[in-house]
Formats: C-alpha cells, structure tokens, sequence
C-alpha cells in the first residue's frame, strides 16, 4: 500500500511518450523510480543510474517489475527527455500537496535558477527554472521551466497557478514587479512583498525618494532583526516600513491590487578580516503593513538562494550537469527537487546533522537507508 508521501501514485498517470510497440521493453514508471532512487543515492548520469539499477536488481525488484531487465542509458535519458514537463510539473506539484496541503500562514519565495549545463549555444539560450519554496518546511512546492531569461515573468505565473495560494504571504524579487503577478497573488487570497528596482522606474524612485526622505527625518521606526554572521562577514539589517502612500498618484496606486505599503531594508556588511563595511538598500512594495512580518518576509526570501540553490549546485551538482536535448534538463532538474523534498521530508534526526552529500551517499550504500528515505521507513540499523 502506498502512503500519501510516497510520490510512485502520483506519477502513475503520466502520459509514456513512447508508441507502444514490441520494442517499448520497459514501463515508464520502473524508468521514473530508477531514476528517483538514484539521485536519492547520489547518482546523477544516465549510465550511472543503469549500473546502480543492475547492481542492486533484486532491491528493485521489490517495488518494480522489471520484467525485460535494466533498462540501457540512452533508453532512461531518452525516456525521461521525452517526458512533458508540464504535466511532470503537475503531478510533482500534487504530491507536494499531500505532503504540504494547507499553505495558509506559509511564507513562500518564488525564484529562478538557470541551469548551466543546458546552453545549447542557440539563440534561446540555457533553460531557467522558476520554482515556489516553502521557507519554514523548507520543501520545494511547484516548478516550471522555460528557455530563456526573458521568459521568467511568464513561468512565474504558471507557478502561481499550481499553488493553493490562500492565506500565504510571497516574495518576489524584481522581475516580479508585475502588476498581472499582483493581481494573481491578491485574487488567490494571498499577500505579498515584492522586490523593486529599475524595471519599475517611476515607482521604484517614488518609493526610495519617499522612504529616505521619511528616514532622514526620523518619521519611521527602525526595526532591527539581530546581527547575522556568515562567511566571514557581519551583517546587520535594519528594516522600515511605511503605509503612507499619499506621495503616489491615486491612479497607479489603484493598478496594483492590494498595495499598502512601502519598505526599505539597509543592509550594513562589515568584512571581518579587513574592517571595511559596505552598506546597501532595497526597497519593497507590500500588501502587508505588519513590520515584524515584513522583516521576516524578506529574511525568508534570502533563504531560497542558501536552502535550494545552493544545495543544489553544492549538493546536487545541478550546475554541472550537462543536458542539452529536448526536455532532459527540466525532466531531471524537477527529480532533484523530488529529492531534495524527500530528503527533508523523510531524514532522520540524526541524518539533520549530516549533509545531504553524506545523506545521498548513506542512501547508495545501504537499501534500508534509501527506502527510508523514498517511504519514510523506520530505519533498523545495527
């Protein structure tokens, strides 16, 4: 039987990309739980994934077929290359679901990410994915992928419609200064903090010409959310918030859907080793006039980048991976993101002190490590 955050049931009905022929040898789904597995166990190349599958045949046998054998390399990546990644994204999203069902109360970022191993050398570019995280159970909710930088405002978009928004507040950096991504986000029950800069000209300058002017003259309250020390520096962030919109034309106020305020947030960054200290500020509209969870808005926005990102580039190796043909690199990258989310959803107290290298190597290395961490399994270890 399976549980609910088993992800097998929720990519059962994924259209196979392939005729069925006497040649169609092996099941889409034996293909896509091979491919999950061996991620989970820190393999990430096609030959790999067919090598880990043959040496650990009768593990696998345990929960696939297999009738006709391993499948080969070239039929894994062409299956998986060949995958819609649209409905792929669906299905990962209604898994996420069942894991994750009541986004209210939830802060979550929504990002891109490029994939650097999938520039062709064409004209369109490498493939982005724009991606929805979950900052408190740190999960990854909804992706979708698309060619090109240009295209990020769009994919922002379909992400947001996979979303139950409801209740939950989303952060945006710039190129989410959208009015439609407004209105989405405010139609959908939620609220908002977006970033602003030089794609919003007018308001951006309106904004930082109001809110320094309201700081020099000490009419805000700073807010302060401790000091921050990391890689060498010390950073400490002071927060403003303001509901005071009269300086903006009644006009553009009224096309952006629930704006209520402004903020700024000045970043202090002192080099520990040298002294030198460099400042920076960023400013923010909002549907939103609570200070404290603006703060912690933009604060879990930041999160993104070091519990996603960078785990994937660091852990993941995502950036590193070469997939140039068809949907391959989308395909995979969204198995990444099914296993860094099983990863979190499933790891042991004990496996939270380890990193999710180690992690993947452990899940290589033992099948009662791996099945724990696909089924949430109770390890039984000597």
């Amino acid at each position: 039987m399976l549980s609910e955050s088993d992800p097998r049931s929720y990519f059962a009905d994924l259209d196979d990309p392939r005729r069925d022929t006497k040649n169609k040898l092996h099941s889409l789904q034996d293909i896509i739980f091979i491919v999950i597995s061996s991620i989970l166990s820190g393999i990430e190349d096609w030959v790999g994934m067919q090598d880990f599958a043959y040496e650990r045949l009768e593990w696998f046998k345990r929960f696939i077929p297999l009738t006709n054998g391993v499948p080969s390399h070239d039929t894994i990546s062409n299956v998986i290359g060949r995958l819609k990644p649209k409905q792929f994204a669906t299905c990962f999203s209604e898994w996420v679901t069942s894991i994750l069902p009541n986004l209210s109360g939830h802060h979550i970022a929504i990002d891109g990410k490029a994939l650097c191993g999938s520039d062709d050398g064409s004209k369109n570019g490498m493939t982005y994915i724009l991606s929805a995280f979950a900052s408190a159970s740190r999960l990854v909710l909804a992706q979708h992928d698309v060619v090109g930088k240009g295209n990020e405002i769009a994919g922002i978009e379909e992400v947001l419609k996979m979303l139950e928004l409801k209740g939950s507040l989303i952060t945006i950096d710039a190129i989410g200064a959208q009015k439609n991504l407004v209105n989405q986000i405010v139609s959908g029950g939620a609220d908002y903090v977006i970033a602003l800069k030089g794609n919003q000209e007018n308001l951006h300058e309106g904004a930082k010409t109001f809110l320094d002017s309201e700081i020099e003259e000490k009419k805000l309250s700073p807010f302060h959310d401790g000091i921050v020390k990391d890689h060498g520096r010390i950073e400490n962030r002071i927060y403003y918030l303001s509901s005071d919109l009269s300086w903006l034309d009644e006009e553009t106020k009224k096309l952006w859907s629930g704006f209520e305020s402004v903020g700024v947030v000045e970043s202090q960054r002192t080099v520990v080793k040298t002294g030198k200290t460099t400042t920076e500020k960023r400013y923010y509209i909002s549907s939103t006039t609570d200070m404290e969870q603006f703060a912690s808005a933009v604060r879990q926005h930041w999160a993104i980048e070091n519990q996603q990102h960078w785990v994937l580039d660091v852990q993941f190796r995502e950036d590193d991976h070469i997939a140039r043909k068809d949907h391959r690199a989308a395909n995979l990258a969204l198995i990444r993101r099914v296993a860094l989310n099983l990863m979190r959803a499933h790891s042991t107290s004990e496996d939270q002190k380890r990193s999710m290298r180690r992690r993947k190597r452990l899940a290589g290395l033992t099948d009662q490590r791996r099945e724990q961490l696909l089924f949430g399994t109770r390890l039984q270890l000597d």
